[in-house]
């Protein structure tokens, strides 16, 4: 019996001393994106988490008291700022964990709607509040050298709060940057064929990944959800399909805007969809990269089927 209980003492013990090295740092990411990036950084380590469901409008999110719980329950809390998820700041005030607005970032290369903007004046009654021009265009995550300065960021931080594992995610980080190069490289290829063909978007969203890759939407149907654009408005949005001949119209998903079969019917365009959000996209250690490479993919292959 003492021989037992010595054993049973020996393995609290040694239970006792492995269980702080062990404890996992939670990360909360309001939006999939930032979710994916920090899934890279955390891999073999621990999985973050994402504060919206598929495919909810950051814009207009209203937390739950559950989503308000998360939020001052994690570690670590990652967000793109005001300019993206406005209904954040007043829960983070509470907050006494650290926090980070991403586009606070000094790193990052950041650009304002208007900057070589494509659209018309007759659309500037339809833009939605958060693309008024001058304003930060805060879908920043699009531009892969963006990405690196959040890992960076994010891995710095969790070296911070988990120095046993300080090595894995550097070595995590440098992973996802080789990774990045590489497909770099592939959207390269796969966009360059599409380069100058016009295609139009219902949500200026987009600017980011075309900056990145040489492209240039010819035109934003920025329409408002909940208001119903005039004859007048809808003859003249028309008239500039009409005038690109064949092309592809892009919203986002999972709602295909009304007005969508209005503008093109009878006309040689292609209604598809860009995902930015990457909603259902797998929080997998390449799962920022499966976002970028279907936005692509998708963008190229409605445009090359014309």
């Amino acid at each position: 019996m003492p021989r037992l209980f010595a054993i049973f003492i020996a393995l609290s013990a040694s239970l006792l001393v492995v269980s702080p090295a062990q404890a996992q740092v939670t990360v909360l990411t309001s939006i999939k994106p930032l979710q994916l990036i920090a899934a890279a950084v955390q891999e073999g380590v621990g999985q973050p988490e994402v504060l919206l469901p598929p495919n909810a409008s950051p814009h207009n999110y209203a937390l739950r008291p559950s989503d308000v719980r998360r939020v001052q329950d994690a570690d670590l809390l990652y967000w793109i700022g005001p300019d993206m998820e406005g209904f954040l700041p007043r829960v983070i005030k509470t907050r006494t964990k650290p926090s980070v607005s991403v586009q606070t970032l000094p790193e990052l290369k950041l650009r304002h709607f208007a900057e070589d903007s494509h659209s018309h004046a007759e659309d500037a009654a339809e833009h939605d509040h958060d693309h008024r021009p001058g304003t930060l265009d805060a879908h920043l995550w699009l531009a892969p050298d963006n990405a690196r300065v959040i890992a960076a960021k994010m891995a710095a931080d969790l070296s911070q709060q988990d120095p046993a594992n300080a090595a894995k995610y550097q070595s995590n980080l440098k992973a996802f940057n080789q990774r990045l190069d590489a497909l770099d490289a592939r959207l390269r290829t796969r966009l360059a064929g599409i380069a100058g063909k016009p295609f139009f978007v219902f949500h200026e969203g987009y600017d980011y990944f075309e900056s990145a890759y040489g492209l240039q939407h010819a035109g934003t149907f920025s329409v408002a959800s909940e208001v119903q654009p005039g004859a007048q408005h809808v003859a003249a949005m028309r008239k500039r399909l009409q005038e690109a001949g064949k092309t592809c119209v892009f919203s986002d998903p999972p709602l295909r805007p009304r007005l969508a079969e209005t503008l093109t019917a009878g006309l040689p365009v292609k209604l598809a969809e860009l995902d930015a959000l990457g909603g259902y996209t797998e929080a997998t250690a390449q799962g920022y990269e499966h976002l970028l490479e279907k936005l692509g993919n998708d963008l190229a292959g409605c445009l090359e089927s014309l």
